[in-house]
């Protein structure tokens, strides 16, 4: 897998990136707020017979509601395909990487890429393709996006001590793509129905269909996933470490830096609206693991560990 071509694509989606040292908490907070109080508007349908005269105003009639989710998989009992995960994915990442770019730095960009790759290919999903980057920004946090997308900021990553506990970071993130903990929140949703007519629409740069839906429902990056989903992602990320190589120990060291930090700290105000306090994930997996991994060694590789300049 040629890497430098993982990082071209990733860094293609930056569509309208910010400038360096941008706070990316407030303005992806702000690009929420905005989507969650827009007035939802809805595409007009292609040049067909004549329909009836339907107010703007009015919401689609339950039927076309159904219709247009049943097409693009997103029944609240059926399930997404490989495809329209990737289109969520695509969306979501460029909608990130229009707030803030990501770090100039191709040797890190590329250590991160071979890393992450390397955790990825002990989690099952070999349908995705996973990319991997550094956000330019000092918070101190990590997302990850249907269809194998994964950031951390550079805030986080300067935090780092070792290549065991980045796999670790990454692996958590990892769990949560493998377990499509964003596309059960989707599915969960009551705002499905707001696809409208857009749902015939192709995808040129924005993807209309999809943006309508996890731009409705941008709670998802404002709220975060359920603590259940993130005490989830812990266990299995660090089973995911673990079958890499790594020492399973790199999150939880990761977790008990981040809890040593001062409570008001505005590095990590958009962490604690989306992951439990690290705290909390401690304590959930030391009583989830509850000695099983105390015969599992693995190694550190803190020589190796690629130090951001």
């Amino acid at each position: 897998m040629n890497i430098k071509r993982i990082v071209v694509a990733v860094s293609l989606l930056a569509f309208s990136a910010a400038a360096a040292g941008i706070d990316f908490g407030k303005l992806l907070e702000e690009r929420i707020n905005q989507e969650l109080n827009k007035d939802k508007k809805t595409q007009p349908a292609p040049a067909q017979a004549p329909a009836p005269a339907q107010s703007a105003a009015s919401p689609p009639s339950p039927e076309k509601q159904k219709i247009d989710a049943r097409k693009l998989g997103f029944a609240l009992f059926g399930d997404y395909s490989v495809e329209e995960e990737n289109r969520i994915g695509k969306q979501i990442a460029g909608d990130l990487l229009g707030a803030v770019q990501l770090v100039r730095d191709d040797k890190l960009q590329n250590y991160v890429n071979l890393v992450g790759n390397w955790v990825a290919q002990h989690s099952g999903r070999k349908d995705v393709s996973w990319r991997f980057g550094v956000l330019d920004t000092e918070d101190i946090n990590a997302f990850a996006a249907p269809g194998g997308y994964i950031f951390l900021t550079k805030g986080l990553y300067r935090r780092l001590n070792n290549e065991a506990e980045l796999a670790g970071v990454l692996a958590h993130e990892i769990a949560h793509v493998s377990q499509k903990h964003h596309l059960k929140l989707l599915k969960q949703s009551s705002l499905i129905g707001a696809l409208g007519e857009a749902v015939g629409s192709k995808v040129q740069g924005s993807d209309p269909a999809v943006q309508n839906l996890i731009g409705n429902g941008a709670e998802i990056m404002a709220r975060g996933l359920d603590k259940n989903a993130e005490f989830e992602a812990d266990r299995i990320g660090i089973v995911y470490a673990a079958r890499a190589g790594y020492d399973p120990w790199g999150l939880p060291g990761v977790l008990q830096d981040m809890a040593a930090l001062p409570a008001r700290d505005s590095r990590t105000s958009l962490l604690y609206k989306t992951h439990p306090h690290p705290a909390d994930r401690l304590a959930a997996l030391g009583e989830a693991v509850d000695g099983r991994l105390d015969a599992v060694s693995g190694k550190d590789l803190a020589k190796r560990f690629y130090r951001i300049r």
